[in-house]
């Protein structure tokens, strides 16, 4: 019996998870599922995010069923089983015939054949077994940290957001590397007689009208709707929108880099950073930040620092930006003499703002990781500043929920350094606001004190930090 390709293809990905620190966001957008039809590609996307978000119900359901050891199943036996399990009771569509039989097919091919006849039993127990879709199916642990933090119902709101798809936001980008010129990256499509209409005025337009992001600029909808794209505005900001049909990384606009795909909590992150004429990204890759901020500052020296020479590579292929200068270097210990007005500092954090498009994390993460976090993240926030000049701002950010990598990594890195001080946030934030870059109404709802801060379930977005550091 053969296995279909969104099955087969789905097993591959949730094995090298289980084995590897693989992250199913890149493999499943990587070249070798490229020629995977539509239909298939998004039942893919569907197995191996829904396996991954579910895998604390679907576990408890095998281990219930299941007359072998939990902890002695075969990394493949399991995966195949999590598949089939997750199909039985997530996916009314699947018959039960091809959850069950592709399950057991593909213990086969991993040339399990001992496990055939538990795999089979177990998953027809399952299938007659019912289940409460409101579990949170989170670790405990981390539940009850953001019932602490945030109190009971939002840590219900965070949970169930992280176990729904989110939205895919996208943003129309503006870089041009001369004059006249549409780059890979740039606002722009082929209009009639060759024109080419600028993204952001339309934008503007609607916003001058009263409606601040509440309209699709004419050339997206033209542009895309041949290609089955549906799209809204935005909830947070002007130049974002979300997908509400299609994919976005079949088109020919996403090939040319004309549109990106990013949070828009990630996006107003960039934003906040400003306007700057000498401005040091660090930690940038893989760049989504650092573009915008390449827009924002066309006129200005950028400079982006990366760890991992191959993610170096990467950011320089996706930000081509005449004004941006990328380096290899360790954020900690940064190799360069010059002072800067502008530092985004980016910090590697745990990722628990991301679970909804990560949620592989949340099985990985241990609470030790937390700490071991932070004290990395205080070692690039000193490094940093160390190279702001007088009156110059750093950006610190991260896209994690936990206190320890945020307030308390500014607490530490201002009781080091006394010369600077903690600015409030939403001066940054009225400032969008005015240029009709931020189309939230209540500023005040997107802070936590004088910090930015948004929350996944409570926010349109995925949960990220923020706060602005200026030097005395």
């Amino acid at each position: 019996m053969s296995v279909s390709p969104a099955r087969a293809a789905a097993f591959d990905i949730l094995l090298r998870i289980e084995r590897t620190d693989a992250y199913a966001s890149e493999m499943l957008h990587s070249s070798r599922f490229a020629k995977l039809s539509l239909a298939d590609h998004g039942l893919l996307t569907e197995l191996v995010m829904g396996v991954l978000r579910w895998r604390g119900v679907l576990d408890k359901h095998i281990a219930q069923h299941s007359t072998q050891s939990f902890a002695k199943l075969d990394k493949e036996v399991l995966t195949a089983l999590r598949l089939g399990a997750y199909q039985l009771l997530f996916l009314d569509r699947v018959p039960t015939h091809a959850a069950v039989n592709e399950s057991v097919e593909l213990v086969k091919q991993a040339r399990k054949r001992s496990a055939v006849g538990m795999v089979n039993a177990v998953l027809r127990k399952i299938d007659n077994s019912s289940h409460d879709r409101s579990d949170i199916s989170h670790p405990d642990w981390l539940v009850e940290r953001w019932k602490q933090n945030y109190g009971s119902e939002t840590a219900r709101k965070i949970c169930d957001y992280n176990n729904s798809a989110p939205k895919q936001a996208i943003r129309v980008t503006r870089i041009q590397t001369s004059v006249g010129t549409a780059a890979p990256g740039c606002p722009r499509a082929e209009g009639p007689r060759g024109k080419l209409p600028d993204a952001s005025s339309e934008i503007n337009r609607a916003a001058l009208d009263g409606q601040p992001g509440a309209a699709v600029p004419t050339f997206l909808t033209n542009e895309l709707s041949s290609d089955g794209i549906r799209l809204d505005a935005g909830s947070m900001l002007a130049n974002s929108f979300t997908v509400t049909s299609g994919d976005i990384t079949r088109t020919k606009a996403f090939r040319e880099r004309r549109l990106i795909i990013q949070d828009e909590g990630s996006q107003l992150v960039a934003l906040v950073v400003g306007p700057g004429t000498a401005i040091l990204d660090c930690c940038a890759a893989p760049g989504g930040k650092t573009r915008i901020i390449a827009e924002q500052n066309p006129d200005s020296t950028i400079m982006a620092v990366e760890l991992h020479p191959h993610r170096a590579a990467l950011l320089k292929k996706l930000v081509m930006s005449n004004n941006l200068r990328v380096i290899t270097a360790d954020a900690r210990q940064l190799p360069l003499n010059k002072k800067f007005d502008r530092i985004l500092v980016d910090a590697p954090c745990t990722g628990t703002g991301t679970l909804a498009r990560n949620p592989e994390i949340k099985w990985r993460l241990k609470a030790e990781d937390i700490s071991r976090l932070q004290i990395y993240q205080i070692a690039i926030l000193s490094s940093a500043m160390n190279h702001i000049a007088p009156r110059g701002r750093i950006i610190y950010s991260t896209c994690s929920l936990e206190p320890e990598e945020n307030e308390e990594v500014i607490e530490r890195a201002l009781a080091a350094k006394p010369e600077f001080r903690d600015r409030d946030c939403r001066d940054e934030l009225q400032r969008l606001k005015d240029t009709r870059e931020l189309v939230v109404d209540n500023i005040d709802s997107l802070l936590s004190g004088h910090y930015l801060r948004t929350i996944p379930g409570v926010h349109p977005s995925d949960g990220f930090f923020a706060a602005i550091l200026e030097k005395k």
